[in-house]
């Protein structure tokens, strides 16, 4: 799988959830994965109910097989010193520049510096090594912006590269773009079975082809079982009510016929919401890009709710 996954979608569908459960099911046989954000939300630290993530790598969770998952909030400021310190020396100088303000200046006001400063340090945590020589990680999962930005975010680098034609900007640039268009990366679409955000996901991969970057696959997210289909409940709605009442109060369910009307509009609510999920698979199926399937999950995305999504997802093949 390629090292870098990077993981999208429209706002409400879980995104973040996904991609923390992605990085638990690469960790997954004594792996290290690395998720990062790039936000500013928190929502990593929110999902493993840990305290607020610093500027710093550190570990938030074990995978099964002793593998371990690591977390960073990268802030677009302490990326920026990095980077003026790694190609310039500037330790010292540019904690000054900073408190003149001049790195706020720089990443809010340059344009595309902060997304490069964000998927920057990203790709450097890919590519850093262990001195023994080994990758410090195996894979990094970002959590990265919605659909509707993330093209645009990922490839900054060209527009900053085309603004800066020489020296160690546009080279930086220009090495961020060849690896975020690489086999190396892959960015994963979350959507849900709804009109919208299937929508949202087929424009979101259109233009990521667009832009020649990788897409990975779709992850539909809170699918939920299919207990009836349309057939089922016109079977059920039909002729059926006075035996659907005698089971009821064969079960012990007392007032059993005043039951009837109200499940057979529950099921008739259950069957539509199958046709309109089938109508959104053949979206997906027409888009031609492999999907994941992750469960809904009625307690929530707590602790032991990743671990299960991580599951599925091995089992789906991530990280074989």
């Amino acid at each position: 799988m390629s090292r870098l996954q990077v993981v999208s979608g429209k706002g409400g569908t879980g995104k973040t959830t996904v991609a923390a459960a992605l990085a638990l099911a690469l960790a997954t046989e004594g792996k290290r994965t690395l998720l990062v954000e790039v936000e500013g939300r928190q929502g990593i630290a929110q999902i493993f109910e840990t305290e607020p993530l610093p500027y710093e790598e550190r570990k938030i969770a074990v995978a099964p097989g002793g593998g371990e998952v690591f977390a960073l909030a990268i802030d677009a400021e302490r990326a920026l010193l990095d980077y003026l310190q790694m190609f310039y020396k500037l330790g010292s100088a540019g904690r000054a520049l900073k408190k003149l303000g001049a790195i706020d200046f720089a990443t809010t006001i340059a344009p595309g510096v902060r997304d490069v400063l964000l998927t920057g340090k990203a790709c450097e945590a890919v590519r850093r090594r262990e001195k023994q020589g080994g990758f410090t990680y195996d894979y990094v999962v970002m959590d990265a912006p919605p659909t509707g930005r993330i093209t645009r975010f990922l490839n900054v680098n060209d527009e900053v590269a085309g603004l800066a034609r020489i020296g160690p900007i546009h080279n930086q640039a220009q090495a961020i773009m060849r690896f975020l268009k690489s086999p190396d990366t892959a960015v994963h679409l979350v959507t849900l079975l709804e009109e919208m955000p299937v929508q949202e996901t087929a424009d979101g991969i259109a233009e990521l082809r667009a832009a020649e970057l990788p897409v990975g696959r779709a992850i539909v997210n809170m699918v939920r079982p299919h207990v009836l289909d349309e057939a089922a409940v016109r079977a059920a709605s039909g002729d059926h009510r006075a035996a659907i009442a005698a089971t009821l109060a064969a079960a012990g369910v007392t007032g059993g016929t005043k039951l009837v009307e109200p499940l057979l509009e529950q099921a008739a609510e259950h069957a539509q919401r199958v046709e309109l999920e089938r109508a959104q698979r053949e979206v997906l199926d027409g888009i031609g890009v492999p999907a994941y399937e992750l469960p809904f999950l009625g307690d929530g995305a707590d602790i032991a709710g990743l671990y299960r999504l991580a599951k599925e997802l091995r089992r789906q093949g991530v990280g074989a």
